[in-house]
C-alpha cells in the first residue's frame, strides 16, 4: 500500500533528546547488500554499514540520497521527507513545498526527521557519514554503491530496496533488461576506439579514468581508456585543452558540473569549442557527447539514472 506522508508533529525537544528517542541501531560490519524477509512483516537488510531490520512496505520514509529517491519515484513509492538538494528535472517536484525538508545531504535537521516519525530512513553516498545519528531515530539503511564494482553493487542495492517495498518483480525485470543492454553496449564498444571522460567546472577541466566514480564507462561498458595513467582521485585529474589535443580521443564524453548543480557558468559546449579540441578525432568525427550532467553527477545510483546512463554511452558507440 502506498500512502501520503503523515503530517508533521510538534516538537520542542533539543536535538540530544531527539536522538535519545530512537531505536534500532545497525551493526558496524560492512557487508554486501541483501534482504531476508521474515514472517512478521519485517525484512533484514544488509547494507554498507551493517544489517538493519525494517518493516515491509514502510509507510513513512525519509530519503537522504537523490539516487535512491529516483528509484523509489520510478516505482511509485511515496516518501515523506527529502533533503534540500539539487534535483534532476525528472525529480523537480521534490524541491517544492509538497515534501517536508529534512536538512541537507550533509547536515540533517534531526528534529524535522524525528517529527515525521519515520518507519525507514535511507542514506547513501554524500549522506552516508550521518548514518549513526539517523539510526538512533529510526531504522536506517545505507545504500551507498561501491564504485569499484559499480553495476554489481548497484544491482544489490536496488534489489534490497525492491524487497523492502514489495517491488521485486518490477525491479528484476528492469535489471534483466539492463544487463542485456550492457552486454550490447560492451559489444559495440569493442569497435568504437578509445574514449576520454572529462568534466567541466567553472571553465576548468578534469579527466576521469577506470578507477573513478565514472569508471563504469570503461570497466562495465567496455570503452577503451584513452589515458591508462589517470589516477583514482575523487575529483579527477586536472587537465588542459593541450592534454585533450595530445591524447586525441576517438570518443569524448563530457559532464558539465555547473549545469548539474544549477550554477551559472560557461556551458561545456562553449568551454570545449576551441582550436585545440576542434582538432581532435572525436570532434572531427562528431563523437563529442554531452551527458545528462544531473543524472551522472547528482543521482548516478538510481535505477532510472543507470538505465539512462547506459543508453547515453550506447549512443556514443553504436
Amino acid at each position: 500500500m502506498r500512502t501520503v506522508p503523515r503530517p508533521l508533529a510538534a516538537l520542542t525537544l533539543p536535538v540530544a533528546a531527539v536522538l535519545a528517542l530512537g531505536a534500532c541501531s545497525a551493526a558496524d560490519a560492512d557487508v554486501e547488500t541483501g534482504a531476508a524477509t521474515g514472517s512478521s512483516g519485517e525484512v533484514t537488510v544488509s547494507h554498507a554499514q551493517g544489517e538493519t531490520t525494517v518493516p515491509v512496505d514502510p509507510q513513512t520514509v525519509v530519503v537522504f540520497d537523490v539516487g535512491v529517491l529516483s528509484t523509489l519515484d520510478s516505482l511509485g513509492v511515496e516518501v515523506a521527507g527529502v533533503p534540500e538538494a539539487s534535483y534532476p528535472e525528472s525529480l523537480s517536484r521534490y524541491a517544492g513545498d509538497g515534501f517536508t525538508k529534512v536538512g541537507s545531504l550533509f547536515e540533517p535537521d534531526y528534529e524535522a526527521v524525528n517529527a515525521l516519525e519515520p518507519d525507514l530512513i535511507v542514506v547513501g553516498g554524500r549522506s552516508a557519514a550521518v548514518y549513526p545519528e539517523l539510526a538512533e531515530i529510526a531504522p536506517t539503511i545505507d545504500l551507498t554503491v561501491d564504485n569499484a564494482d559499480f553495476l554489481a553493487s548497484f544491482e544489490e542495492r536496488v534489489t534490497a530496496l525492491a524487497e523492502v517495498f514489495g517491488e521485486e518483480d518490477a525491479v528484476a525485470s528492469r535489471l534483466a533488461a539492463l544487463d542485456e543492454r550492457v552486454a550490447e553496449v560492451r559489444a559495440a564498444a569493442a569497435d568504437a576506439g578509445d574514449a576520454l571522460f572529462v568534466m567541466t567546472n567553472a571553465g576548468e577541466l578534469s579527466a576521469y579514468g577506470p578507477d573513478t566514480r565514472f569508471g563504469l564507462v570503461h570497466r562495465e561498458l567496455g570503452l577503451t581508456p584513452t589515458d591508462e595513467g589517470l589516477t583514482a582521485a575523487d575529483h579527477g585529474d586536472a587537465v588542459s585543452f593541450e592534454y585533450i589535443a595530445e591524447q586525441d580521443p576517438d570518443v569524448l564524453l563530457v559532464l558539465d558540473r555547473d549545469a548539474a548543480i544549477g550554477e551559472s557558468g560557461t556551458a561545456a559546449q562553449q568551454v570545449l569549442d576551441n582550436e585545440l579540441v576542434r582538432g581532435t578525432t572525436a570532434w572531427q568525427d562528431d563523437a563529442v557527447h554531452y551527458l545528462d550532467s544531473a543524472v551522472w553527477y547528482i543521482a548516478p545510483n538510481g535505477l532510472p539514472s543507470v538505465e539512462q546512463m547506459v543508453e547515453e554511452v550506447a549512443a556514443a558507440v553504436e
